[in-house]
């Protein structure tokens, strides 16, 4: 296993390299604490599931309203002259969140102060496009920068649901909430501190609107942010029909042990497909990932729908999750190569807001299938949106085969 790892070591050549990705790292870990945390403290405090699923789906769609427009910003003046008082605002709605939920206040307060708590900026896209500074003159380093950041978002979505939990359950239902927060905060502090990989402000291309519409004008970029929202779907309903398929087998304490097991996969794939030699190009890549990720969704289908334990479930979805990794590394490397650097850190923020909006999507459409259908039914909808995120990615898979 040493060879493998071996291939990342110039991938943190350049000083300072290894500082911002700890400290992004930590900055991902409290975005990954914050959806439990929250739901845990309304449910607890409020004793209404129902609200508390609400009210952090509202605050997931506030972030993705609010990350493009933060990135666009980020653009224009600098990573760390936005980041920094982008999350220090947080504080305040933050802790006006905790204190509405003490006090019994109108519930319409939660759904406020959780919606303007969505200035966190997003630390994985800035990582990302300091690597698309540092690497862009060479490929390969670039495709093992992107496969790191994506197995590091792996292993934060392994972690961070986990440890909220457990300071939610230990010590007080705020704890969670507050660590999160004290987290993130710091580690972007941490990571606006390293000025000397911030990529420097590019002189804007002379183009005809500066708005986000010239971004969708970008041939080839549409299509991408419908592929970005149909792995947000494929995420979200794996999520809800396999909490809701450990519950109909009595084993509901299992469901999060599942999931862990998905995001496992995913982080050894996306380590494994970047100590890979590029022979194709990002779009084809992308396609063929998308497709493979389609065919390896079927296996946590048959499993629900033959009725399978929890054993063989979890068999499958570890190797379903090997699927999604590639395909996000190819995608947001195809983000890098479409968009100029000047508009990176916005596109960036696009493609993430695009997954969370299919999250929440997913979600939505799993939780329904879930009610009114028989258990595992609902994981036809990963399948389905794999596909639709293959399809999406045809076009350019095929401009990009004859160009060669």
């Amino acid at each position: 296993m040493s060879l493998p790892f071996a291939r990342y070591r110039p991938v943190f050549a350049a000083p300072g390299s290894l500082t911002f990705t700890l400290a992004a790292l930590l900055g991902r870990l409290a975005l990954a604490m914050y959806g439990v945390s929250v739901v845990v403290l309304i449910a607890d405090r409020r004793g209404s599931y129902a609200l508390a699923g609400a009210v952090s789906a509202a605050g997931v769609l506030a972030g993705a309203v609010a990350m493009p427009l933060l990135g666009r910003l980020v653009d224009r003046l600098g990573q760390a002259r936005v980041a920094v008082p982008a999350v220090l605002a947080t504080a305040l709605p933050t802790g006006a969140l905790l204190l509405c939920v003490r006090d019994g206040a109108p519930d319409w307060t939660l759904f406020l102060c959780w919606a303007l708590s969505g200035t966190s900026p997003d630390l994985g896209s800035m990582a990302r496009a300091r690597w698309a500074h540092l690497h862009r003159a060479d490929a390969a380093l670039l495709h093992r920068a992107n496969s790191l950041e994506q197995a590091l978002d792996e292993l934060c979505f392994m972690a961070g649901p986990v440890l909220g939990m457990a300071l939610c359950t230990t010590l007080a239902p705020e704890a969670g909430l507050i660590a999160a927060w004290a987290v993130g905060t710091a580690g972007t502090l941490l990571f606006a501190a390293q000025r000397g990989t911030e990529p420097p402000l590019a002189a804007p291309a002379p183009v005809p609107s500066a708005a986000a519409s010239g971004l969708f004008r970008t041939r080839g970029f549409p299509a991408l942010l419908a592929g970005f929202l149909a792995a947000g779907v494929l995420f979200g309903s794996l999520e809800v029909t396999t909490l809701a398929y450990t519950d109909s087998l009595g084993r509901q304490s299992a469901g999060g042990t599942l999931l862990a097991l998905v995001a496992a996969g995913s982080c050894a794939s996306g380590l494994a497909f970047g100590a890979i030699r590029l022979r194709r190009p990002a779009a084809v890549r992308l396609a063929l990932g998308a497709g493979a990720m389609a065919v390896l969704m079927l296996l946590p289908l048959a499993a629900g729908q033959s009725g399978a334990g929890v054993v063989v479930l979890g068999a499958a979805l570890l190797a379903a999750g090997s699927g999604t990794a590639p395909t996000m590394i190819s995608g947001m490397t195809l983000v890098q190569e479409l968009l100029p650097a000047h508009r990176l850190n916005e596109a960036m923020a696009l493609a993430v807001s695009a997954i969370l909006v299919g999250i929440s999507t997913g979600a939505t459409l799993g939780g329904s299938v879930a009610q009114h259908t028989a258990p595992g039914t609902g994981y036809f909808l990963p399948v389905a949106a794999a596909a639709l995120a293959a399809l999406a990615a045809l076009p350019a898979a095929r401009r990009a085969t004859r160009k060669r």
